[in-house]
């Protein structure tokens, strides 16, 4: 699978596990997302130089630890003219120990080593753009809170962008949804009836243009 089909499938993954309520699926979307960010980052990574005759081989380089995150997908928030504030009720942070990445439409923030734990609180595509630049965390006793700055000034019916619809999809012939039903298929076959009944229904759904509304009863 090309870098591109990658990022496609991450991109959709990561749009299902901001709409995801259940903590089973919650848990297997996270997985699964790290599984494909592993692909990706090996997909793209720069093939090396080959080394003169006469020089001795390199070492290899020590293996990165692939790192697990609990996600946060439950959070607050409010706006005014030109910001939002987002509020995270999490208790043991360290300022030092946040990792933020802040781009014109998405939001990825990571708090490592939180009580012998790693959390993650992302938002893949936001309403409207802001300003990385300007954006900032801060942590507080029992809660974090994160300042976004609006590209533009005004009000934001949401947080997360949401599609059109009305749209007529263009592209006929990509499928980013392959990958996924895939990961649905597995959480079928191994979930319980509740599960399977539920995740009938939103596929079900899915089909008839009520992704969203199908997704919010996995809970």
């Amino acid at each position: 699978m090309s870098a591109g089909e990658l990022r496609s499938e991450l991109d959709e993954l990561r749009r299902l596990e901001s709409l995801a309520k259940h903590p089973r699926v919650q848990i297997l979307l996270a997985n699964e997302i790290r599984n494909v960010e592993a692909k990706l980052a090996k997909a793209t990574e720069p093939s090396p130089e080959p080394l003169a005759a006469a020089s001795a081989p390199a070492p290899a380089p020590a293996a990165r630890p692939v790192l697990s995150y609990v996600t946060l997908g439950s959070f607050s928030w409010e706006q005014d003219n030109e910001k939002i504030r987002i509020y995270v009720s999490l208790e043991g942070v360290e300022q030092e120990k946040v990792e933020t990445t802040f781009k014109p439409t998405s939001v990825d923030i990571k708090f490592h080593d939180v009580k012998g734990k790693n959390y993650r609180c992302a938002i893949p595509k936001l309403n409207k753009e802001i300003v990385p630049e300007k954006c900032k965390v801060v942590v507080k006793p029992t809660r974090v809170v994160v300042t976004l700055f609006k590209a533009s000034k005004g009000n934001w019916l949401d947080l997360h962008f949401k599609e059109d619809k009305f749209k007529p999809n263009m592209d006929k012939e990509k499928d980013p949804m392959s990958g996924i039903m895939d990961l649905m298929k597995n959480m079928y076959e191994e979930g319980d009836e509740d599960m399977k009944r539920t995740i009938a229904k939103a596929w079900s759904d899915a089909r008839s243009g009520k992704t969203t509304d199908s997704m919010s009863g996995l809970r």
